[in-house]
This record gives structure tokens, C-alpha cells and sequence, in this order.
């Protein structure tokens, strides 16, 4: 049996948790920083500043919710990138820490990969080659993933992340952050089709979502205020729609253009994955073509030390231990 306690501090969740085997969580805390819904959006200094407020006791929570001593412990994983740097530094200083308190040894993991480990969480073992697709408010990219878990990089966004979209169009609407979970709320009650929002077409396998802002920008100052409250439903189920189907046309693309590698599944990952509209056209996009389909569980979406701990697991298997001196990095 091996534990491994992952850290994980990119953005503005800090999270514990203790994971055996790399697929058994047995405590995975997480604490939400509620000081950015002020500022409709992620502040980095405060988000520094509260993961050192939080940290020792998140830690203390999982450590006791897992029933286990910190002795017990095998090795310890901390996220080191890609993020906001003085949130990782926080995370990272604080592995380092107990590292040397407790003399275990540390690994460190890429944020992205994590994300798409929620789906081995979910559902255990996997068929590769994979497709996944990870998207969130700071990622939108597109990768093969390899039987060993390394990934070949397909395609990413040349500029907004999908998530980050969905905030900035939020805040046209003054719907509040996040984002996109405010406009899934909106949309549910709304007509996808009421206007159509363009879907850019970009080289190779990439995504843009810049113009869609721009166009959501330029079509709220051609309306007055009371068309925009009558019909905000429907303007947020089309800004949700413009979304997805630039997503998903994206993954199918690439699926049928790539036939011949035997793709055996595809997946999703990353906060966005969240959005039940996102999940349910996935599922009908990829049901009948031959691949197994793969959506993580909720909990496993967004930001959580799970993913962390969780993926460490086949870098542990592998010796693959990190220095003390660990570096961070905002983007890979």
C-alpha cells in the first residue's frame, strides 16, 4: 500500500488530500477562495495570501479525515505549474516543508495532466490511446495520451481559455463569477439558437475565443437594457452554444483525421468539464463510433490535490523524485 499526500495551490483553491494506490482518495479537501467573486475575477497577490492563510489548516483536515499520521505517509506531491506563480510558491514551500520535517521525499506534477487524471479517479483503468480534452479557465488544449500517461500535445487556444470566456462574457451580463457556472445556470431556461455567436475557425487543431467576446461585447451595446433582461436566457444559452460546438468540432476533427492510430477512448477534463451541456453533447458526439467515453466525476473537475496525488502515483512507481529546490512555472 502506498499513500501519497498531493498539494495543490495554482489558482485559488487550496487542497489537501491522501491517496493509496493512486486511485483510492481518502480525504481530499479543498477550500475555495471566496474573497475573488468581489473582483470578478482571480486577484494573484490576495490568492497568494489566502492559500497561506489556509494551508496548515486544509492540511490538518485531510490528515485527519484520511485517519492517518503524516508518518504513514510514502511520499509527498505537490503541483508545481503550470498557474499563478505565488500561489504554486505557496504549495510548494509548504511540500518542501514537510518534506524536510518528516523526511519524505517529494514529486512534483504538471497541473494539466492532473485534470486528466480525474477520469483514472473516476473510473479506474483506461483504454489508450486517448484523446483528451482539457478546458478550464486557464486551459484549452487538446492531447493524445499514451498508454505510460505522457501525452503528444494536439492543439490549444491562441488566446482566451474556454473558461475564461465564459467569465468574461458573464461579466458583460453582470451575471457574476465564475462565469460558467452562471451562464450553464442561465442557459437552462434559454434558446441555444436565439442568436448565433460566430464559432472561429483556426489552423490545425487549435481554438480561439477572443472574438467571441468581442462579438457578445459589440452585440450587448446594440441592445437596450430591458431587450438584454427579457432575453438574457437566451443570449447566455447562445454564448454557451458558441462555446461547445467550437470545442467539440475541434475533437472531432481530430478524431476522424486520426482514425488510423486506433483511437480506444476520449475524455474530457478541467473545470469546464463541469458544464452538464458540455457533457451530455460529448456523450452524443463520440456514443456508437468505437471508443470508450470517458467524464470525470464532479468533484474531480475542478482544482483538487487528488489529481495530484493520484497521478503521482505512476511517477512514484517509476523513482521519478524531485530535488528540494523545486522550480514553478505559469505556463507550459
Amino acid at each position: 500500500m502506498t499513500l501519497i499526500l498531493g498539494i495543490e495551490t495554482s489558482c485559488d483553491e487550496t487542497s489537501v488530500a491522501i491517496v493509496e494506490n493512486g486511485v483510492k482518495v481518502l480525504s481530499n479537501v479543498v477550500k475555495t477562495q471566496a474573497i475573488h467573486s468581489n473582483y470578478g475575477g482571480v486577484v494573484p497577490d490576495l490568492s497568494s495570501r489566502e492559500h497561506v492563510n489556509f494551508i496548515f489548516n486544509v492540511f490538518s483536515d485531510a490528515i485527519k479525515m484520511a485517519k492517518v499520521k503524516v508518518d504513514d505517509i510514502d511520499v509527498i506531491s505537490v503541483v508545481n505549474g503550470p498557474g499563478l506563480v505565488g500561489s504554486l510558491m505557496v504549495g510548494v514551500s509548504f511540500a518542501q516543508a514537510l518534506g524536510l520535517r518528516y523526511s519524505k521525499k517529494l514529486i512534483i506534477t504538471d497541473h494539466v495532466i492532473g485534470h486528466i487524471y480525474g477520469n483514472v479517479l473516476t473510473y479506474g483503468n483506461l483504454e489508450f490511446p486517448m484523446i483528451s480534452l482539457v478546458v478550464s479557465g486557464g486551459h484549452t488544449s487538446l492531447f493524445l495520451v499514451k498508454e505510460d500517461f505522457s501525452l503528444e500535445p494536439v492543439g490549444k487556444t491562441l488566446d482566451d481559455a474556454a473558461g475564461e470566456a465564459f467569465d468574461k462574457c458573464a461579466k458583460l451580463l453582470n451575471l457574476g463569477y465564475p462565469g460558467g457556472p452562471m451562464i450553464e445556470k442561465y442557459s437552462k431556461e434559454g434558446d441555444q439558437n436565439f442568436f448565433k455567436f460566430p464559432v472561429a475557425r483556426v489552423s490545425d487543431y487549435n481554438f480561439s475565443f477572443s472574438g467571441l467576446k468581442t462579438s457578445v461585447l459589440y452585440y450587448l451595446r446594440s441592445k437596450d437594457k430591458d431587450f438584454i433582461e427579457k432575453n438574457i436566457h437566451n443570449i447566455a444559452a447562445s454564448i454557451q452554444k458558441a462555446v461547445v460546438d467550437q470545442l467539440l468540432s475541434v475533437m472531432k476533427k481530430y478524431f476522424i483525421d486520426n482514425k488510423k492510430r486506433m483511437i480506444r477512448s476520449v475524455s474530457i477534463a478541467g473545470g469546464v468539464s463541469a458544464n452538464s451541456y458540455l457533457r451530455n453533447r460529448f456523450i452524443n458526439l463520440f456514443k456508437g463510433k468505437g471508443c470508450e467515453i470517458y467524464i470525470p466525476n464532479f468533484e474531480y473537475c475542478t482544482d483538487n490535490a487528488a489529481l495530484t496525488a493520484g497521478y503521482a502515483y505512476l511517477k512514484y512507481k517509476k523513482n521519478e523524485f524531485s530535488d528540494i529546490g523545486i522550480k514553478v512555472y505559469s505556463r507550459n
